[in-house]
Formats: structure tokens, C-alpha cells, sequence
């Protein structure tokens, strides 16, 4: 086969359906998606290992086969189905048979509650709500119901963890044609209270799957893993890697380790990662036993979505035995800039790569106008992967300047050959493995509690998870002195996702503001308390 030509070829598919059955069609037998399933379930199926595999061939007739099934209840071009699964066989399958009837996706992460889940709902005004039921200790079913029942146009729901029932496909109209259209709507946490809906196309995925292909330099006899939520702008983009260069990728429902290291052994993984705290995993992993290589096969890590210190590149290279490829990516814009494995090492500990072709970045100064090369600024960017905008036209008006290019709110700099150095932030987020919470949506909760007089929530540096949540709380006189436990069971009562709690909390007398406009200064708590 002729990877590479046939690796562009199919990059200038105009569908995520038809990226799928060009490569149906290409390698039909060829493997698609491994499915390490949890014991429970691994038991109960009776397959080597648990473990389910599904071809290109088979991934393209069941999604068909969904599709059909969906149709025959009103699913069709535009109707908007919101999503909440893990990452697993069935999560792929439904989102290529929706992808096949040019259906409005809009994922949501299994760990999001009431407050997040109805906003999105709402926002994304959602027709359809696929959930899986009990999944690790929590039944998403009765949260589903509980929270169609406050919207103007309830959802319907349905389940779609384990087999999903399938419809002869004669029934279904013509696949999508216009890659163009707007088509999934992903969610990321901004400086305003509520998550904001990002508006995406099948071609913006294409063409970011594409430019992670290239940049890993990835191929048909590589092995790769999700053990991310599918529900991430990540999950669709590794999947069309997947497609372009037609190797295997084992999905991992919940990662954790040393429990997941036996599929990553079983399967050959070659090509691991996720973000940095999946690095720094792997890495305690390997230091309990020096001596044995963890994972044999490992030929690379790779990842992005929170900041990599230069010292944990290093250690890792060296301990693991493998290359290290970190990258610049957002919900907006999921491939910005990627380290490549033939870069030089230097590079890649110290920077975040290059931005592939099509991919415009500026960086800019207080003013707006560009900054001489080496200089820091905010990162602009423009190309086919960046979103269309936001549900909201007032965020799209605002995200964007008058070029077009996408105003990131990250800090950063080009070097002369062409590489991005990230410096800070502008947004008040924080990247918890790389998650990105909203401090001002977790402090809106914290001021709801009558023990809180007054809060600001910082992200700290943590050597595991990137950042950590820190909730910094002044009391009203008198008040007995709360705890973190007393914190977060507010905030879980109050429908606060599980990854957005404090995990450290800090009490002062005051807060401290500046003179002007009486904000309260975080560059001074986070200098405070990041040891």
C-alpha cells in the first residue's frame, strides 16, 4: 500500500463519513479499534483478554447499521444529539453513524453533572440525549431524565453503552456531502461562568487529524491509544490518524495504572500519551521497577493540552527509552503546533513544536499589531482546523479580530526556526490534566456557601496533574473554619463535575486587591501558596 500518497489522498476527504469508507475500502480487514474492557465486563464477554476488536471494514457496516436505527426515529440531517459515553467501541460506532446521517453531535465528558449537562442541553438545544446508564458507580439514566425536565424542550433519551441496536440501511438517504457545515459542538470552559459551546466542522478534524498524523510521523504498523474521553475534540481527531494512516487504536475506558498496562503489554501499543500527566504516570510506573523496560514496544509519548516542564521531558526520554513529543492544542483549535520525533531533543523539551502548513500563527502585542520574531505576546491563529466560532454570537464576535484569526489568550513566542515557546495565559483558566476548568464558574458555586465570604479559586503547579485547583477563601467574622471536605461535598451537591473540585484549600483573613479596581490579585496568592 502506498501509505503516504494514499495518507494525502484520503486527507482530502470532505466527510468524516466518507474519510471512513475510503478506508473501508482501502483495508477492509486491516484492525481498527482494540477495546480493553474493564474485568467485570471482560468475564462476561469470554474473548482473549476481554478484550473486543472491530475492523475498518466492520467499524464502517455497524455504523451504517446504527445510522439506520436512528433514522427509523426521526435522525437526520441537523438534529442535534447530545452525548455522554465513555471511550468505548460503541462511543465510535455512534459517532460515525450520526457522522453518517449529517447529524448535529454535541459530546460531553462522562464526569460532567446536573449543571454542566443541562447547560449544554439547553444551549446546544438538543433533540436526542445518548447517556450509559450505570457507569463506575454513578447512573447517568435518572440524571438525564432529572435534567430533561427543566428544559422548554426535553430530549430524548436513550442508552448506548453496550450493543446498540442496528436497521437494514437501504432505509438511509444520501451521505453528507459538505464537509464545511457545522456539525459537532464541543465544550470548553472559558473565563465566564458557564462552559461555551465551540462550533466545528468534519474538515477542521480532518485536517487537525491530518497534521497529527504527519507531525508523529505515524503508520499502518504503529499501534495507538485513547485513554482520554472520546467526548474531547481529541478524540475524533485521533481517530482520523487512525484513518489516514490506517493503524489501530486501543481504546481504554478508564485509565489508570499500574491496571491498564497489561492491555498497553497485551496489544503492543507503540504510541502512548495524552497530556502530561499521563507522562508523569508512566514515568512513577517505570521507577518501581528500573530494571524492566514498562512498556517494550513504546516508541513514543506523546501528547499536549497542559504545560510540560522541560526537567519531566528529560526524565522521561531517558527512563521510558522512548521519544517525547509534546503539542499546543485547544478545544478551538485541537492541532496548533506539534513536536515531531525527528526534532532535536532540545526542541522538544523546550518547546511545542511547529505549526503544520495551513496553520497561521501571529503573535501580537498589547495593541494588536505583531510582535518582531522572539518576542512574547498573545498567540493568534487562523486556518482550517480552528473552529467556526461559539453558540453564542457575541463570544464568536469577541474571540475573533479583524483578520480572523482566533484570539487564544495564551502568551507565548516564536522562535527564528519556526517553534512555539508558551510563557503564561491570559484567561483566568486552569489545566487540570487537561481539563480546562473555569476558576470564576467554581467560584460563583464557593459563594454560595454561607461559611464563604469571599473567594478566588487559582491554579497551582503540580507535578502529576499540570495545575491543581486551589480554592482561597475569606470567612465571615466568626464563622467556624470550613474544611476541603466541607467544601467539596457543597460543591458536588451542587452539580459541580468531580475533575473541577478543590483539591486544596487555603483560608486568609483577606483577600488581597489591588488599589484601582479592587481585583483581587492572583499572581500574589498563587505566589503564596504553590509550595
Amino acid at each position: 500500500m502506498r501509505n503516504g500518497t494514499d495518507a494525502r489522498e484520503l486527507a482530502a476527504s470532505r466527510t468524516l463519513w466518507e474519510l471512513l469508507e475510503r478506508r473501508a475500502e482501502l483495508t477492509p480487514d486491516a484492525l481498527a479499534l482494540v477495546q480493553a474492557d474493564e474485568p467485570a465486563r471482560e468475564a462476561r464477554d469470554g474473548a482473549p483478554g476481554g478484550d473486543r476488536r472491530v475492523t475498518f471494514g466492520g467499524l464502517r457496516s455497524r455504523a451504517e447499521r446504527v445510522a439506520a436505527w436512528l433514522h427509523t426515529f426521526g435522525v437526520g440531517p441537523g438534529s442535534r444529539i447530545a452525548w455522554q459515553l465513555p471511550t468505548r467501541v460503541e462511543t465510535v460506532v455512534l459517532a460515525f453513524a450520526l457522522a453518517r446521517l449529517g447529524a448535529v453531535q454535541s459530546p460531553l465528558v462522562p464526569a460532567c453533572r446536573d449543571h454542566e449537562v443541562g447547560h449544554a442541553l439547553r444551549a446546544a438545544g438538543a433533540e436526542y440525549f445518548a447517556v450509559p446508564g450505570l457507569w463506575r458507580g454513578f447512573d447517568h439514566t435518572p440524571m438525564a431524565h432529572r435534567v430533561a425536565l427543566t428544559l422548554p424542550t426535553p430530549p430524548l433519551v436513550f442508552l448506548a453503552h453496550d450493543a446498540l441496536p442496528e436497521a437494514d440501511p437501504a432505509i438511509l438517504p444520501p451521505p453528507p456531502a459538505d464537509g464545511t457545515a457545522v456539525r459537532w459542538i464541543f465544550w470548553t470552559s472559558g473565563t465566564t461562568a458557564g462552559p461555551k459551546g465551540v462550533l466545528h466542522t468534519d474538515r477542521a478534524l480532518v485536517s487537525a487529524g491530518a497534521c497529527l498524523a504527519d507531525a508523529l510521523r505515524l503508520a499502518p504498523d504503529d499501534v495507538g491509544s485513547m485513554a482520554f474521553p472520546y467526548a474531547h475534540v481529541a478524540g475524533p481527531e485521533y481517530t482520523v490518524a487512525s484513518l489516514l494512516r490506517g493503524f489501530p487504536a486501543l481504546l481504554v475506558e478508564h485509565f489508570s495504572l499500574p491496571g491498564s498496562l497489561a492491555a498497553y503489554r497485551r496489544h503492543g501499543v507503540t504510541v502512548a500519551g495524552g497530556s502530561t500527566a499521563f507522562y508523569a504516570m508512566f514515568l512513577a510506573e517505570q521507577r518501581k521497577n528500573p530494571a524492566r523496560r514498562l512498556l517494550p514496544t513504546l516508541r513514543l509519548m506523546a501528547g499536549g493540552g497542559a504545560p510540560r516542564p522541560p526537567a519531566l521531558h528529560h526524565d522521561v526520554v531517558r527512563e521510558l527509552g522512548c521519544r517525547l513529543a509534546h503539542g499546543y492544542g485547544m478545544t478551538e483549535a485541537p492541532m496548533i503546533t506539534m513536536g515531531c520525533p525527528d526534532d532535536p531533543e532540545e526542541k522538544l523539551a523546550a518547546t511545542e513544536g511547529q505549526p503544520p502548513p495551513g496553520m497561521e500563527i501571529r503573535v501580537v502585542g498589547r495593541d494588536g499589531a505583531p510582535v518582531p520574531t522572539g518576542a512574547d505576546g498573545e498567540i493568534r491563529l487562523r486556518g482550517e482546523a480552528v473552529c467556526r466560532g461559539y453558540l453564542d454570537p457575541a463570544q464568536t464576535a469577541e474571540a475573533f479580530d479583524e483578520d480572523g484569526f482566533l484570539r487564544t489568550g495564551d502568551l507565548g513566542r516564536l522562535t527564528e526556526d519556526g517553534h512555539l515557546v508558551l510563557t503564561g495565559r491570559v484567561k483566568d483558566i486552569i489545566i487540570r490534566k487537561g481539563e480546562n476548568i473555569s476558576a470564576q464558574e467554581v467560584e460563583g458555586f464557593l459563594h454560595d456557601h454561607p461559611g464563604v465570604e469571599d473567594a478566588a479559586v487559582i491554579g497551582l503547579p503540580d507535578a502529576l496533574r499540570g495545575e491543581r485547583v486551589c480554592a482561597v477563601v475569606q470567612q465571615p467574622a466568626g464563622a467556624r473554619p470550613l474544611t476541603l471536605e466541607a467544601v467539596t461535598a457543597h460543591l458536588r451537591a451542587a452539580g459541580l463535575a468531580v475533575h473541577k473540585l478543590p483539591e486544596q484549600l487555603e483560608l486568609v483573613d483577606a483577600l488581597p486587591r489591588d488599589d484601582t479596581l479592587h481585583k483581587v490579585l492572583k499572581k500574589t496568592l498563587r505566589e503564596r501558596f504553590a509550595d
